[in-house]
């Protein structure tokens, strides 16, 4: 699609019978500015590609598509130039029953650091760990049963610790991915996520680089 005199692409692979509900998995590919962007957004993007390998060693019997969005950064962000925004729109015109979405956003910074782990709210901190060593599964506070249904999903295949919320859109950080435009159509959606800016001090920075990421941490994700 274009974008004033720029083509953009998103990338899809499918995969199942397609007779059932979609399932969707995705990540934005670009990354803010001049970044390198190795936690924001090469680790979900690596992650894709990884489930496309296994998806394609193991068929399931799921219709699923991966995509690879554009343009999630700014001065893209919460526009209807999003990637996903415009995959979510194309869904919505050809009638596309969704089963739900899951976002990959930032899989692959982790600290064992007392303290390391912060929240948008004093509330949270006293539920949540104070150490960023586990991966967060993020969703809307009315679709709470999809929520649990993917951190059960999780938690049955990797011993990294997996920690799930939901919450209202004026919590920050709730909505700061490509799931948002899936809940804009009132489908399921949920964004794993090393919590971004929470805990990762390289965010939006030009120290975002691969050594800064825990590979094995990434591979339990």
């Amino acid at each position: 699609y274009n974008v004033g005199d720029q083509t953009y692409q998103n990338v899809i692979g499918r995969f199942g019978d397609g007779d059932q509900d979609l399932i969707i998995v995705g990540a934005h590919y670009d990354t803010c500015g001049e970044t390198p962007g190795a936690d924001d957004n090469a680790s979900a993007v690596a992650g894709l590609i990884e489930l496309a390998r296994l998806l394609g060693a193991h068929p399931i019997d799921k219709n699923i598509e991966l995509v690879a969005y554009c343009l999630e950064e700014p001065p893209f962000f919460r526009s209807k130039n999003m990637g996903s925004a415009v995959h979510a729109k194309s869904l919505l015109e050809n009638n596309i029953t969704i089963k739900g979405m899951i976002c990959l956003e930032m899989i692959g910074y982790f600290n064992d650091r007392a303290g390391s782990q912060q929240y948008p709210t004093t509330l949270l901190k006293l539920y949540y760990p104070s150490r960023g060593d586990f991966i967060a599964v993020v969703g809307r506070m009315d679709q709470r049963a999809f929520t649990k249904k993917v951190k059960i999903g999780m938690n049955g295949v990797t011993d990294l610790p997996v920690r799930s919320l939901n919450a209202t859109a004026n919590i920050p950080g709730i909505d700061f991915s490509d799931h948002q435009n899936y809940w804009k159509h009132d489908w399921n959606a949920v964004m794993i996520t090393d919590t971004a800016f929470f805990r990762n001090p390289n965010y939006h920075a030009k120290t975002d680089t691969w050594n800064t990421l825990n590979y094995a941490k990434m591979a339990n994700v």
